[in-house]
């Protein structure tokens, strides 16, 4: 087993939290009243689709990318992203006048590679699979000097994502249960992170797509483990594992993943349109498809991570009819 990396400080969680005022005020929590009467306890929505460039990603990237050194910023920035994270990177870069390298896979959404594109990211197109953008993303890196920012596996990238669930129990500290989605598992350990230091009895969960149960293998096994692949509606939860670091930060705090279908997950974000007019991509609507299942019921205030909102529109006219 590995050693646990250092948890940050409240400090170092509020210090982020500041710094991201720049260029990311706190997002909205708004209780949902049709959700809270269905389960029974308080429901609250965290707005990340509200996000400047439409997901939570900016705030990794923000508090990884302004930390850097000012050598290593002028060198360029280079990150592998299944979307949003690239959004993120290019936007941050953009701010701050640098050189940003996505490499994405040529089965992003087109509406993130436009986000890329309009924020001025340069971008490479590989294979689906994630370890493929990856090894492009380390050659490109290797060839040309630039500084890589990792879209989840990074401390600095968990200490951005923690601010969301700071804003979270900052606001409302009778918030004891979380649900959050899970790809590499950057907002699961960042929410971990704030929790722990904040709320730690409470309840942190771990949402998926059945066609990519990540999170449900490392649970079992104790530690990350490659699945052979991936497939899902919600394209931003696909990467093949966990990342390393991201599961040490959560394993404190993380006991349990929901798993849910394609169909569930389609009639979440038709919900999340009808009942409250938010615009969620399929990877922000897994929590709400946990709750409406009831593969999930809470026993406490609860707050859902919507996560994004880059979604595709004809999938989304599609999934809302």
């Amino acid at each position: 087993m590995s050693e646990s990396p250092p948890i940050p400080t409240l400090d170092d969680i509020r210090d982020a939290a500041h710094s991201l005022h720049q260029v990311a005020p706190a997002t909205p929590l708004v209780e949902t009243a049709e959700l809270s009467r269905r389960v029974g306890q308080p429901v609250f929505l965290k707005c990340e689709l509200w996000q400047p460039m439409g997901a939570f990603k900016v705030r990794g990237a923000w508090t990884a990318i302004s930390r850097l050194p000012k050598e290593a910023q002028s060198r360029g920035i280079i990150t592998h992203s299944s979307g949003n994270h690239g959004q993120a990177v290019a936007y941050v870069s953009q701010r701050l006048g640098l050189r940003a390298v996505i490499v994405m896979p040529k089965t992003a959404p087109a509406v993130k590679v436009e986000g890329v594109k309009r924020y001025g990211g340069e971008i490479i197109f590989t294979e689906a699979i994630s370890s493929a953008r990856l090894e492009k993303a380390a050659e490109k890196a290797a060839e040309e000097g630039l500084t890589m920012v990792p879209p989840y596996d990074d401390p600095n990238i968990v200490l951005g994502q923690s601010t969301a669930a700071y804003e979270v129990l900052t606001a409302h500290p009778e918030v004891s249960t979380f649900l959050v989605p899970i790809g590499g598992g950057g907002m699961l350990a960042g929410t971990s992170v704030a929790a722990s230091r904040m709320k730690p009895d409470a309840r942190v969960v771990g949402v998926e797509p059945d066609g990519a149960a990540k999170l449900t293998a490392a649970l079992a096994a104790g530690h990350p483990v490659p699945l052979e692949s991936t497939a899902s509606l919600a394209d931003g939860l696909l990467p093949l594992q966990v990342g390393r670091l991201t599961f040490e930060y959560m394993r404190s705090m993380v006991k349990e993943a929901v798993r849910v279908t394609d169909e569930e997950i389609g009639a979440a974000v038709k919900y999340l349109w009808q009942t409250q007019g938010l615009r969620v991509e399929p990877s922000g609507a897994v929590g709400v498809a946990a709750l409406l299942t009831g593969k999930l019921v809470p026993k406490s205030p609860t707050v859902v991570m919507l996560t994004g909102g880059n979604v595709d529109p004809a999938v989304f006219q599609r999934l809302v009819g």
